[in-house]
């Protein structure tokens, strides 16, 4: 190497060693505080648990993290958390969430058949006090419903909460979302991504032997809580690197609340969602937030408490605050996040292009179709179709009830009604039981049975056997034939045989006791008004006897066998809410018998009879009025199976049950109710006063008589039926102390 180059290298050595100890302007040197904030943040799984009317604490949560701008990027529930999680994925504002979930009743949702949806003919039915499900059967056996309650109110709940769903895909929700359900045959944990959301949250919360399960995919689907209630390892696999899990906890029943299989039943449940909890409790890693509601007496079933579970679950998450705001972003992102989340898709008026029946076999789809007011040409109104799916359940043939909406190529939705008919049908055996006295040796007992037999042609023929035994005896053969699919006329045919106390009474004491012997057949057509009632007219052919049983005068001397013939006009209306403990609506009974010789009477005769009656409530104050009837028109003598009959509780209470024989009665009774406990699965306790006033007449020329009557009663409905324990008084030397289960 020359000099000159030797000297040309060390300088640029120099210039090169000199440049590298001054920064460059373009270059800023990276600070610790700027590497975090350009490293992206971390994915968020929100995972809520599963725990009834607890899951109210899950709105509290979803709550603080909106105000302290913590982004969700996945939820996965179960049970309670699903129907929270579900709708706030879809898409739902939380404080609509809020306005749906608060105002909810335990007694609503337990209730999937409110009467103003049952038809005429099963309405009536409960007069009869039946004691316990209906039960299936065929020649395999009897068999039972799958759970205590079919959880139709549940679902026109659920579907409330998740309308905003426009993709079947859960990945394609404003936010990712899974329920947690449990395989009934297999026990394995079902993680469900697809579908429904709807049937997703219900299969979710479908508590062994209390809700029905959910077929979905060919699986029989129950509460998820039994094989994951904290699916933390859920989040974990859809790529979730920070968990926030919220427990709400299932506490065990104390001994003294386990006393009927369906609570045996709740207990296993929750022993085997707490052993599931703990194995999940030990996958929550120091990056992870556990939220932690405490709870207090608020309980799985005590949906009228959800504002309260709420609240604590505020109070839980903001004790947290400080480790929450650690994954906070800034206030602009979030609000964009949140509309995004929140924005409407489709808009405008959903117009019903056509309808389809989904999952019938023996029952045939235009009967479906005919219970419905929602029409193909009809702007979609989700109240109009929440109260169609309510008729449809109400005709007694499905288990479970539901529709959805999908978009047609020409334009419009098809409406697809999914119902299941009953595993159990279509043959039904139902069992009842009546009894009262009033401790003075004067008691009775009635056993029942019924026999159903559905859709045994296209039209919707029935056949109906009803069998009592005791101190009322009756054996009828029912035929009902619809005349169209639809169902909009009937006609009926029946045999029918039934047996009587018919007391004689002197000064207040029994002298006499004969049975009224009554063998007719009828031949009726009919049009129902809608659920309202109905209305029929047809003959009647039969014979009526007195049967002698402690009297010693023989019952054909005191009167003879009549042979009985005549049309019969019988109107029915019913819109009460409940027969045992009504607090709301009215039903109406009105019959015009006319007796013909040339129809085969012995006599000729028109009889009217009335039963009427109303109630209104205000809080837990209500008040019945009750009206009957019955009257000979023209001043016509009637034959002794025509006389009407009063006496007993709040029938004249304090005097003696069917006291009283008259060929005219009026009755009036006024009875004010206060509810001492709510409703829940069963209809509550009350306590009753009631006055009641009688004007009967007995014969032809004789005078009215006036009676009053006052009783003071407590009554609870219970799994074997409304019991009443009362006091009635009509005077120093009338009044009587009873005991009645079923209706009095």
């Amino acid at each position: 190497m020359t000099r000159r180059h030797r000297c040309v290298a060390v300088a640029l050595a120099l210039a090169a060693a000199l440049g590298a100890g001054v920064p460059a302007r373009s270059q800023p040197v990276a600070t610790p505080a700027a590497a975090a904030a350009s490293a992206p943040r971390p994915r968020i799984g929100l995972v809520l648990a599963g725990g009834g009317a607890r899951g109210g604490a899950h709105l509290g949560v979803l709550k603080v993290l909106e105000a302290l701008h913590v982004p969700v990027d996945l939820i996965v529930g179960t049970s309670a958390g699903a129907i929270v999680g579900a709708a706030y994925a879809s898409g739902m504002p939380l404080a609509e969430i809020e306005a749906q979930m608060k105002p909810l009743k335990t007694a609503d949702l337990l209730r999937d058949r409110p009467r103003e949806d049952v038809p005429m003919r099963r309405k009536a039915d409960d007069r009869l006090n039946y004691i316990g499900p209906e039960v299936g059967v065929s020649l395999q056996g009897l068999r039972l419903p799958k759970g205590a309650v079919a959880g139709v109110a549940l679902e026109a709940v659920l579907r409330r909460l998740t309308a905003r769903q426009r993709d079947s895909d859960f990945d394609r929700l404003p936010i990712r979302f899974r329920a947690i359900a449990t395989d009934i045959a297999t026990s394995e944990m079902v993680v469900l991504d697809h579908g429904s959301l709807e049937r997703a949250v219900r299969a979710s919360m479908a508590i062994p032997a209390v809700i029905s399960p959910v077929e979905i995919d060919g699986r029989l689907l129950v509460d998820g809580g039994l094989s994951r209630n904290l699916p933390v390892d859920v989040a974990r696999s859809l790529g979730a690197q920070v968990v926030i899990a919220v427990d709400i906890g299932t506490p065990l029943l104390p001994q003294q609340e386990i006393t009927s299989l369906l609570s045996v039943s709740d207990q296993l449940t929750r022993i085997l969602t707490n052993n599931n909890v703990s194995r999940s409790l030990k996958e929550i890693g120091p990056d992870d937030v556990l939220i932690t509601p405490d709870l207090g007496s608020v309980g799985s079933a005590d949906f009228d408490r959800i504002a309260e579970a709420a609240a604590a679950g505020e109070r839980a998450a903001r004790g947290l605050a400080g480790r929450l705001a650690r994954l906070q972003i800034d206030a602009d992102a979030y609000a964009a996040r949140a509309a995004a989340r929140t924005a409407q898709t489709g808009g405008g008026q959903v117009r019903i292009a056509g309808i389809e029946i989904k999952g019938v076999d023996r029952v045939n789809p235009d009967a479906v179709r005919g219970a419905m007011r929602t029409q193909p040409g009809d702007t979609f109104d989700p109240a109009v179709a929440e109260a169609d799916m309510r008729r449809i359940y109400g005709s007694g043939d499905f288990e479970s009830v539901s529709y959805f909406l999908s978009k047609q190529p020409g334009g419009g939705d098809l409406m697809t009604v999914d119902v299941t008919e009953k595993a159990w049908g279509p043959n039904y055996l139902r069992f009842g039981l009546g009894l009262s006295t009033d401790f003075e040796g004067r008691s009775t007992f009635n056993l029942r049975a019924t026999h159903r037999w559905t859709w045994l042609n296209a039209w919707g023929g029935e056949w109906r056997n009803d069998l009592q035994i005791g101190n009322n005896e009756r054996l009828r053969s029912e035929w009902h034939q619809p005349l169209s699919p639809a169902q909009r006329w009937f006609v009926a045919a029946g045999a029918e045989f039934a047996s009587d106390p018919f007391d004689v009474y002197s000064g207040g004491q029994r002298i006499a006791r004969f049975t009224r012997d009554i063998e007719q057949g009828d031949l009726m057509l009919g049009v129902p008004f809608g659920r309202a009632g109905e209305i029929r007219l047809g003959v009647v052919r039969g014979s009526a006897s007195l049967g002698d049983d402690t009297s010693t005068i023989p019952a054909d001397l005191l009167a003879p066998p009549q042979s009985v013939g005549g049309t019969l006009l019988r109107l029915r209306l019913d819109q009460l809410d409940s027969l045992s403990f009504p607090r709301a609506g009215y039903a109406l009974d009105a019959r015009l018998f006319r007796s013909r010789r040339a129809l085969g009477a012995d006599s000729d005769f028109d009889r009217l009879s009335l039963d009427a009656q109303g109630a209104l409530s205000w809080r837990r104050h209500t008040l019945q009025l009750g009206i009957l009837g019955s009257l000979a028109l023209a001043g016509d003598e009637l034959p002794f199976y025509e006389l009407s009959s009063l006496g007993g509780f709040l029938r004249l209470s304090g005097y003696r049950t069917g006291e009283f024989l008259a060929r005219d009665m009026r009755f009036g009774r006024l009875i004010y109710n206060y509810r001492i406990a709510s409703p829940g699965f069963l209809d509550g306790v009350s306590l009753g006063l009631s006055a009641e006033v009688g004007r009967l007449t007995s014969g032809l020329g004789n005078q009215p008589q006036t009676r009053h009557g006052n009783a003071i009663y407590i009554a609870a409905d219970t799994p074997l039926g409304p019991v009443y324990l009362g006091y009635g008084r009509a005077s120093s030397a009338n009044q009587a102390v009873y005991l009645y289960l079923g209706l009095p």
